[in-house]
């Protein structure tokens, strides 16, 4: 075992390099064993693999970006690159699993399709799910380190993957059983009815990691930290006799920005080192709830129209 860090303590690009490789491999079965047994919906699930693991491979791209110091072009960093990437990645998945429900649909009216193999649909689904199962658990067991909200859609996707493989096997084994109780005619639409039920089974995931994406794409203050934040905040200013305060929460990725501007009475009269001292423990009591590494901002001003 070359590089036990892989295993161990694995780093975000790492773990993302894991689940690419896995991923296409997974795909790779799933489009071949697909076209071998004439199964629509074991290839949806194949190319459903492919181009989730491709966006694996621009998440991987991005996490390393997000481990760079900004640069000239980017003083901010690269941090609203991870929600972007996201929406993307949700939103062909969306797509996909649209075009793969009105296929099932389609199928259904037009009297079905060919028969698929148990035998296959069966190897097909125990390897994948296995796959599946050890990929979440690696996964997970690294992100209670990493906290990456990458490795956390990833995960989602290897649970809804085998869990959905799942389904799969029993749709056929459903429909073999059908024909043994005596109608062997809705054998053909067995494979249409498994594609539409696989496709509506996946559309939660995407549209899920659409809806986050967004929301941090527009900068949505998180009412949790907002409410955190005003809690403590508000705390500190009544301790210290100030006159108020405004505050400004967003949450982008894995980065939290929070700016929080403090209005001091006209004749509060401190030094740098107590300002500094209030800011410290504003910073202490916010966290570590949330990661202020990156984007805490305190100001202090005499004047409302500063805040």
């Amino acid at each position: 075992m070359r590089n036990p860090s892989y295993f161990n303590t694995p780093t975000e690009p790492q773990v993302l390099l894991v689940s690419i490789w896995a991923t296409f491999g997974m795909a790779a079965l799933g489009i071949v064993l697909g076209l071998a047994v004439g199964s629509q919906a074991i290839i949806f699930d194949g190319v459903f693999a492919v181009i989730d693991a491709s966006m694996t491979v621009l998440s991987l791209f991005v996490a390393r970006l997000l481990a760079r110091e900004g640069s000239r072009r980017f003083q901010y960093g690269y941090w609203h690159l991870e929600p972007l990437v996201a929406a993307f990645n949700g939103s062909i998945l969306l797509v996909l699993c649209v075009y793969a429900i009105v296929n099932g649909i389609r199928g259904l009216l037009t009297g079905g399709g060919g028969e698929v193999s148990l035998d296959g649909a069966a190897i097909y689904s125990v390897l994948v799910c296995a796959v599946c199962v050890a990929l979440y658990l690696y996964q997970r067991h690294a992100n209670r380190r990493l906290d990456s909200a990458l490795i956390r859609i990833d995960m989602q996707s290897f649970m809804m993957s085998g869990c959905i493989t799942i389904a799969l096997f029993f749709g056929f084994a459903l429909a073999a059983l059908v024909e043994q109780w005596g109608w062997p005619q809705l054998r053909p639409y067995a494979d249409s009815l498994v594609l539409l039920l696989l496709a509506l089974g996946l559309l939660p995931m995407p549209v899920r990691i659409v809806a986050g994406a967004m929301r941090d794409v527009f900068l949505i203050a998180p009412e949790a930290l907002h409410r955190h934040v005003r809690q403590v905040v508000s705390a500190v200013v009544e301790r210290y006799g100030l006159v108020g305060f405004k505050s400004y929460v967003a949450k982008s990725g894995r980065m939290h920005l929070v700016e929080i501007h403090i209005l001091v009475p006209p004749d509060f009269l401190a030094g740098i080192a107590r300002y500094d001292a209030i800011r410290q423990e504003i910073a202490d009591e916010l966290g570590p709830a949330i990661r202020l590494d990156q984007w805490l901002s305190i100001s202090f001003t005499a004047k409302p129209s500063w805040t």
